[in-house]
C-alpha cells in the first residue's frame, strides 16, 4: 500500500471546495443545517446534562441522522468523481446508505456490548473496582482507537465501492495498512482544530448576540441565530473532513485519475 501524503491530500481538497465550493455549500445546508436545526428546535427542554424524555424529538434525530449520513456519502461522491449532478450524488448516497451503516454496526456493536459489560463490572464498587476489568476496559478503549483509525476511510469505500459491508471494512483495513499514524496524526489535528473552531465560534456568537438581544435561550430568536450559526460551521467542517476522506482515499487506491472538481450545475 503507498504511503499516505497529508499535504496532498489537503492540497487537492482546497482545490476542489475553492473551484466548486458554492455546491458543497447547497448539500451542507440541505443535508446537515437544515435537519440539525429542526432537531434543535423540536427538543424539549431538559436538565442540562442529561437527555430529554422520549418523544417526537426521537424519531426527527433519526430521521436527521439519516439525512447527514446520506449527506456524507453525498459529498465524498462530488469529490471522488466522475462527474455527477448533485441530485444524482444524493441519490447514490441514499443508495449506498445500507451497506455504510451495516458496515459501521459490525464493529461498533461488539466493542460497545464488551465495553458495557465491562463497565458494569467496574462499576458497582468505585472505591475497590475490579483490576481485570478495569485494565480490560482500557485495553478494549486503546482496541477501539485503533480500530476506528483503520475503519476512517469505511465512508468513502461505501460511497466509491459498489460492495457489501463486509468488504467495505476488508477495503478500509487494506487501504489504511501501512498508514494508521498518518491517517491518526490526521484525525488527532482536525479533532482538536474543529472543537477549537467550534467552540471560538460559539462563544463570540454567544457574546454578540446576547449584546443584542435580552433573551439568548433555546425558543427566543437570539437562541435561534446562535443555533444557525453553529449548525453552519459544523456543517462546513464536516464538508472539509469527507472531502478530505474522499481525497485520501482516492490517493490510496489509485484512483487519482478521477477528475477533481464536481458539476457545475446542481441540476
Amino acid at each position: 500500500m503507498p504511503k499516505l501524503s497529508l499535504s496532498r491530500a489537503w492540497e487537492e481538497t482546497s482545490g476542489v471546495l475553492a473551484r466548486d465550493g458554492r455546491l458543497f455549500l447547497a448539500v451542507a445546508l440541505a443535508m446537515f443545517v437544515l435537519p440539525g436545526l429542526i432537531l434543535n428546535v423540536s427538543m424539549p427542554d431538559g436538565v442540562p446534562g442529561s437527555v430529554p424524555a422520549a418523544g417526537l424529538w426521537v424519531a426527527i434525530a433519526f430521521v436527521a441522522l439519516v439525512v447527514s449520513l446520506v449527506g456524507q456519502l453525498a459529498v465524498i461522491r462530488l469529490a471522488i468523481g466522475p462527474h455527477v449532478a448533485v441530485g444524482e450524488a444524493i441519490m447514490h448516497g441514499l443508495r449506498r446508505l445500507l451497506p455504510y451503516v451495516l458496515s459501521f454496526l459490525m464493529w461498533v456493536v461488539p466493542i460497545l456490548l464488551v465495553g458495557s459489560v465491562l463497565y458494569n463490572v467496574v462499576g458497582p464498587d468505585q472505591a475497590h473496582p475490579s483490576i481485570a476489568a478495569a485494565l480490560a476496559l482500557i485495553l478494549l478503549s486503546v482496541a477501539g482507537v485503533y480500530l476506528a483509525v483503520r475503519m476512517m476511510l469505511t465512508s468513502a469505500v461505501a460511497s466509491a465501492e459498489a460492495v457489501g459491508p463486509v468488504a467495505i471494512l476488508r477495503r478500509s483495513w487494506h487501504l489504511s495498512h501501512g498508514n494508521w499514524w498518518r491517517l491518526f496524526a490526521f484525525l488527532l489535528l482536525f479533532g482538536i482544530g474543529a472543537l477549537c473552531l467550534i467552540w471560538a465560534v460559539d462563544t463570540v456568537a454567544g457574546l454578540l448576540v446576547r449584546a443584542f438581544a435580552a433573551d439568548a435561550g433555546p425558543r427566543s430568536v437570539g437562541g435561534l441565530v446562535i443555533s444557525i450559526i453553529s449548525q453552519l460551521v459544523s456543517a462546513l467542517l464536516s464538508v472539509v473532513l469527507f472531502v478530505m476522506l474522499a481525497r485520501i482515499y482516492a490517493q490510496l487506491s489509485g484512483n487519482d485519475a478521477a477528475a477533481l472538481t464536481v458539476p457545475k450545475s446542481g441540476t
